[in-house]
């Protein structure tokens, strides 16, 4: 069995990628503004996100892993897959919208928010916005194959970004948006009804499939299905 995709292990920060390895922080670099849309392609206006990309590299938008096809001084393009956009709301992007943008985790970058894979397990939907002093507490709804690995102070990704549950029930959980991540994401523009990306925490998938009787354990299955190559 290979190490997935490159990443190296260490003992005090876990899994983290190499050169060719996607995995984020969930903390957003940037929000993006989208300068067009064409098929397939998905062209984002963005400052620091730009600054040492390469041909081929990834992004997170909204808390995908997408590649990077093109760019110049002042946009990069990504291709969006129909499947892709089926199942997350990059297909109801249009220009002028904004974008949360992460590029991956460095080499001994700092984890500031928790692992994500940039893989969107959902989509959920806004039910509930309410002013918090500088904070904005939120609610979304999240189909119940997903809250079985949502819990009280557990991690959670929302369009890309790291979040602490603050309480759920059986199909929503809340957060809050502080003062910074407010101002510094899309979050806070969001509005009720709309639908945003939803990764739940890997530690939680792989605590949950040990737990079951029948999994007979981490399988090899259960690796691949998670972006760990096999042998």
């Amino acid at each position: 069995m290979r190490l997935p995709y490159g990443k190296c292990y260490n003992g005090s920060t876990g899994l983290y990628p190499v050169k060719g390895c996607d995995v984020f922080t969930g903390i957003v670099q940037e929000v993006g503004v989208v300068s067009a849309v064409t098929g397939r392609k998905l062209v984002i206006a963005a400052d620091k996100a730009i600054a040492g990309l390469e041909p081929g590299g990834s992004i997170a938008v909204n808390g995908i892993c997408l590649t990077v096809t093109g760019f110049d001084s002042r946009t990069f393009t990504v291709e969006v897959m129909p499947e892709t956009r089926q199942l997350t709301n990059l297909g109801a992007l249009r220009p002028g919208d904004g974008v949360n943008l992460e590029r991956p985790l460095a080499l001994g970058g700092e984890v500031g928010g928790h692992l994500v894979q940039g893989h969107i397990d959902g989509t959920g939907r806004v039910t509930a916005m309410t002013r918090e002093g500088e904070a904005v507490r939120m609610r979304f709804t999240a189909p119940a194959a997903l809250m079985r690995y949502i819990v009280d102070k557990g991690f959670i990704a929302v369009d890309g970004v790291s979040l602490t549950v603050t309480d759920r029930d059986a199909g929503s959980f809340g957060v809050s948006i502080v003062g910074f991540t407010r101002q510094n994401t899309i979050l806070a523009s969001r509005k009720i009804g709309d639908t945003v990306n939803l990764e739940v925490d890997i530690v939680g998938k792989y605590v949950a499939s040990l737990g079951q009787p029948e999994s007979g354990g981490l399988t090899a299955a259960f690796l691949e299905e998670h972006g760990f190559a096999v042998n």
